[in-house]
C-alpha cells in the first residue's frame, strides 16, 4: 500500500474519518479542506457526495449541507456520484487537488440497498457487482496522486438489529470500514465533536 506524502505536511495521504450520527465527522472534514486550501494557492478541494435526494427530508437535507458548506469552506467544489467512487480517484485525484468523499455508507446503501426507482429488479446492483466496485475502489485509493478523505458512519456499537436486511447491511459496512481503514495512511474516530487518533499521523 502506497504512502507517498501529499505538497501539504499536516495532511496524509489518505485519512478514514470515522463516527456516529453528528459526531462531527463531516464539519472535521470541512476544516481540514479549509486548511488545505489555505496552505496554497494552487491547491484544490473536491466533495464527492455520495448521498441521493429520496424524499422530501433528504431534498431538504442535503441543500442545507450545501448551503453550510459554501458558508464554510466557499472554495470547495462538488462532485455527485452515488456509485462510481473508484472512477472518480482515478479520473480527478491529483497532488494538488483534497477530494473528501462523504460519505463511505451512504455508497454502500447504494450499492446493497438502493431505493426502489422505475427501473426492473434485473437492473439493480447485485452483491458481486458491489464486490467488484470495492476491489476497484481500494486500488484507487492505493494509487491516488493526490490527498483522499473518507467519512463513514460507525453504526455496529449499538443493539444487533433484528431485521435480516439489516443485520447483513451492518455486518457488511463493519467489514468495509475495516478494508478502508487498513488502506488509509491515517484512521480518526469523532467523538462529540472531538477526534480520537486511531491509526497514523492525526492532521
Amino acid at each position: 500500500m502506497s504512502t507517498a506524502s501529499t505538497s501539504h505536511p499536516c495532511l496524509p495521504r489518505s485519512l478514514f474519518l470515522l463516527g456516529g450520527q453528528k459526531s462531527g465527522k463531516s464539519r472535521r472534514a470541512e476544516l481540514l479542506a479549509r486548511q488545505w486550501l489555505e496552505a496554497d494557492a494552487r491547491h484544490e478541494a473536491v466533495l464527492v457526495a455520495t448521498g441521493q435526494a429520496w424524499d422530501a427530508e433528504m431534498v431538504e437535507r442535503i441543500a442545507r449541507h450545501q448551503r453550510d458548506r459554501a458558508e464554510r469552506v466557499p472554495g470547495m467544489q462538488t462532485l455527485e456520484e452515488p456509485r462510481e467512487l473508484a472512477r472518480v480517484l482515478v479520473q480527478h485525484s491529483q497532488p494538488e487537488k483534497l477530494l473528501v468523499i462523504d460519505c463511505l455508507t451512504l455508497w454502500l446503501t447504494n450499492w446493497l440497498m438502493p431505493v426502489e426507482s422505475t427501473e426492473s429488479k434485473q437492473n439493480q446492483p447485485q452483491v458481486q457487482d458491489w464486490n467488484a466496485q470495492l476491489a476497484l475502489f481500494l486500488e484507487a485509493l492505493d494509487g491516488a496522486k493526490g490527498p483522499v478523505i473518507i467519512v463513514g458512519n460507525e453504526i455496529g456499537l449499538g443493539v444487533i438489529p433484528m431485521g435480516k436486511e439489516v443485520r447483513a447491511f451492518v455486518d457488511a459496512l463493519g467489514v468495509l470500514n475495516q478494508q478502508v481503514a487498513a488502506y488509509c495512511e491515517s484512521v480518526t474516530l469523532m467523538c462529540a465533536g472531538l477526534p480520537v487518533a486511531v491509526k497514523g499521523v492525526q492532521p
